[in-house]
């Protein structure tokens, strides 16, 4: 079910009609955030959970270990010695004992395990071959159920090993593994398609007046696994209707992914073909644009059969920033998980009011401070590549020393110092 947004009408002249009607940066995360439900779970094996949030509960399927065992190399024996060396895992009798090795099976009989440091055999009266006590052996070495791990020592059958909702690391798995499980039911990781559009861009060389690198390409994939989604690949695309069409209907390979995300495309020029495209193929818009700068031109659509489609801005800045605001709130409603909140922190500089609209700024964390980044134009990158985060300023500015919302960025998940307060975004 869509949420409804509460739209702000902020009044005055200053402010466009059209950006009056657009949801505020946080109204949109919230839009983003509520228009989806977690997928449902899977199984995998194991080795391939690891990173995986875990949906059921893990549980000891039988004791662990489900058998007595020796915790030394040595020899099982039965009472106190000396004892008769008989053959390894039948069962002693009283006076008896067996070679063992650690993690052996404790014969029936068997009352301890006697380490190797602390016996000797020797040849017996008969021929018989007859094991018995150093003279340095530890008090306390035959006593009964010395040395040896009894079964359930570290869980009972049906015991919560690992409880669902857990991140899954390599010791988890092994854990999982050894109590006898052979598939592990985890949150699917929305798949993402990229779809990168635009006739002037080119993925080489020096770009000719008129064209321009490509900016997107190459770090998109990461971003959207950062941001807990699984890539399915890119396509590229020119600027005609006809290929926004088909990359829209599913023109990737394979199966269908759960979000594409376009870049380019959603002014509303006659070559800016997102919403005609979405139209076409029976999908309805959820937001069309966004009362935020730089970014306010990002577009979020539903197709028909549930998928989720996301229309970045051209400029690069603008696009990561939209791609923060809806991106990042819907793959983590997909793969539920909590809606990441803003941090209050101490703004360094004086930041001008912008009417209507939230501004969005890479930002540096400096001694405690947050300070504007520099070169954070819609069109640029080099201030958000050494940004610590971004900050969401409101429509009437900040203040140095007054507190700013600020988030951090998909590559740096925490803030190097300073005492911040969890606070909700409004």
């Amino acid at each position: 079910m869509l949420a409804q947004a509460t739209f702000i009408d902020v009044p005055g002249p200053t402010v466009s009609a059209e950006r009056r009607h657009a949801p505020s940066w946080a109204e949109a995360r919230q839009l983003a955030y509520h228009c989806a439900g977690p997928l449902p779970p899977l199984n995998l094996r194991p080795a391939d959970a690891i990173g995986r949030t875990l949906t059921a509960n893990i549980t000891a399927s039988q004791d662990l270990p489900h058998y007595a065992s020796s915790a030394m190399d040595g020899w099982a024996i039965n009472g106190n010695g000396p004892w008769v060396m008989t053959t390894a895992g039948l069962p002693l009798s009283p006076g008896e004992a067996s070679v063992i090795a650690t993690g052996g099976l404790i014969p029936a009989g068997a009352s301890a395990v006697l380490r190797k440091e602390s016996g000797v055999v020797v040849d017996g009266a008969g021929g018989a071959r007859q094991l018995t006590l150093k003279p340095d052996a530890k008090l306390g070495e035959t006593l009964p159920g010395r040395h040896i791990r009894p079964a359930g020592e570290e869980a009972s059958a049906g015991e919560v090993l690992i409880p669902a909702g857990t991140l899954l690391n390599p010791a988890h798995i092994a854990l999982a593994a050894v109590a006898g499980s052979d598939e592990l039911q985890v949150q699917r990781k929305p798949s993402v398609a990229v779809v990168l559009t635009g006739s002037e861009v080119v993925t080489s060389g020096k770009p000719a007046p008129g064209q321009v690198r490509d900016a997107f390409g190459p770090q998109l994939d990461t971003v959207i696994s950062q941001l807990g989604g699984e890539p399915r690949g890119q396509i590229r695309i020119g600027d005609s209707y006809d290929e926004w069409l088909a990359a829209l209907a599913g023109g990737q390979s394979g199966p269908l992914p759960d979000v594409t995300i376009t870049t380019g495309g959603t002014g509303k020029s006659g070559t800016d073909h997102f919403r005609d495209a979405i139209a076409a193929l029976g999908g309805r818009l959820l937001l069309d644009g966004i009362a935020m700068r730089p970014g306010h031109p990002a577009v979020m659509a539903e197709l028909p059969d549930g998928r989720f489609v996301i229309g970045l801005p051209g400029n690069p800045l603008a696009a990561m920033m939209a791609l923060m605001t809806l991106g990042e709130p819907l793959l983590a409603a997909l793969g539920n998980r909590p809606l990441q909140s803003a941090v209050l922190m101490t703004s360094g500089a004086d930041i001008d009011p912008d009417p209507g609209r939230t501004r969005l700024m890479p930002c540096t964390l400096v001694h405690d401070l947050v300070f504007p980044a520099s070169h954070t134009g819609p069109g640029m990158m080099r201030g958000l590549a050494w940004a610590d985060g971004y900050m969401a300023v409101p429509p009437a500015g900040a203040a140095a020393g007054t507190p700013v919302q600020v988030l951090p960025l998909p590559w740096t998940t925490s803030f190097s110092s300073g005492v911040r307060t969890r606070v909700p975004m409004v």
